[in-house]
């Protein structure tokens, strides 16, 4: 365990005085996600390790830098998880790849690293977990990583360190500031320590693939969705309808057979890849699109690829069609679109925010960061 609360204490101290932007850095995993970084690297990796952990509670506590695959490994041995299952984006091992679809005749998985994978060899982080507020294939049915953020220990832009929330989830009165910092991707100051609700994991899982048309399998993730069914996880590509079940034996069993279809017989590897983006769709050199919608929306006539998870409500699509087409399809439909790969960013990586809202970005980044240091543009340009 190391704390260097202090020295980068002084780190922000200095760059306040000099005016210098910074550059906030954990495993660089996510170098690629949101605007490029610019300023000068302020490395947390070494600011690492386990604070507190009470299984009992479900609830840890840790610094920053620590590795996001050493929290998993602890709470694994005590049986239990991040349920929002962020994605690490660190190649899969060898032995995983070529697996996942393959065993229920689908395409296999791709050989080589998508692009947003194969960055940040020293591996994730939890602050970079936390700050960019990514979530895998459960997030529809467990909570985003907001919803498991308890409390949270920042250093402003003036060096002061701050202690927002806790570690008991309870009704707070005023701004549940610790919150904001999921996916503010460190605009909002630097993360120190973050306290997360974990959960066991469960008894029992089980991975059913069926074939369905697009439209089809909309309807029917809604449908299970809105039924007692221990659906823990949704994805459609290339006419193949995933589902994952999770929780006790007997429900998941009762839930096979009135689901049917055909079982994946390892589920593990698949949802790991959909995860990671380690999956054949991702392989490609097209642009890759985020899209938020509801999640009951018909599908979209757009040029390229797509790939649905979250029961309909996020909607990857692969190609390089227009900028302005994309984002007016998303929004036409009550949603919006990011940019979450692709080499021409010219456009801004995320959907133009309405005035009111912009004003408000701006009025959290002015209170917390008065000079604009922490990861100058990394959200909106002019933030």
């Amino acid at each position: 365990m190391t704390d260097l609360t202090e020295q980068l204490r002084e780190r922000v101290l200095a760059a306040a005085v000099d005016k210098t932007p910074l550059r906030i850095r954990g495993g660089g995993t996510k170098d690629f996600y949101g605007n490029a970084p610019a300023g000068e690297l302020l490395d947390t990796t070494g600011h690492a390790g386990l604070v507190a952990y009470e299984p009992t509670e479900l609830v840890v506590t840790v610094r920053a830098g620590t590795r996001l695959a050493e929290l998993e490994a602890a709470l694994a041995e005590k049986g239990q998880m991040l349920a929002f299952e962020p994605p690490h984006f660190s190649p899969l091992p060898a032995g995983e790849r070529g697996r996942g679809r393959g065993e229920a005749g689908g395409p296999a998985l791709s050989p080589n690293p998508s692009p947003a994978s194969g960055r940040g060899e020293l591996g994730a982080t939890v602050g970079g977990c936390v700050a960019a507020g990514l979530s895998g294939p459960r997030r529809a049915t467990a909570g985003a990583v907001r919803d498991f953020v308890l409390g949270v220990k920042l250093l402003d832009g003036k060096g002061e360190v701050l202690n927002f929330g806790g570690q008991v989830m309870k009704n707070v009165a005023g701004y549940d500031v610790s919150r904001l910092m999921a996916g503010a991707l460190g605009t909002l100051g630097l993360l120190l320590e973050v306290s997360l609700k974990v959960l066991p994991k469960p008894h029992a899982e089980a991975t059913l693939r069926l074939s369905l048309p697009q439209d089809k399998a909309i309807e029917a993730m809604n449908r299970w969705g809105g039924q007692p069914l221990p659906l823990s996880a949704t994805c459609w590509s290339d006419g193949q309808l995933t589902l994952r079940l999770s929780g006790a034996r007997a429900a998941v069993a009762a839930a096979r057979g009135k689901i049917g279809g055909e079982e994946v017989a390892d589920g593990e590897a698949f949802w790991r890849a959909v995860r990671e983006q380690q999956d054949d769709f991702f392989s490609g050199a097209a642009a890759l699109w985020r899209l938020s919608l509801p999640s009951t929306t018909a599908p979209l006539d757009l040029p390229g690829a797509q790939l649905i998870e979250w029961g309909g409500a996020q909607r990857w699509l692969a190609g390089d069609g227009p900028a302005a087409v994309v984002r007016e399809a998303a929004a036409r439909a009550g949603g919006h679109a990011t940019l979450f790969r692709g080499a021409d960013k010219s456009a801004g990586a995320f959907q133009p925010l309405p005035a009111p809202l912009l004003a408000i970005h701006r009025k959290l980044k002015r209170n917390v960061d008065p000079q604009g240091l922490f990861n100058p543009g990394r959200l909106y340009s002019d933030l």
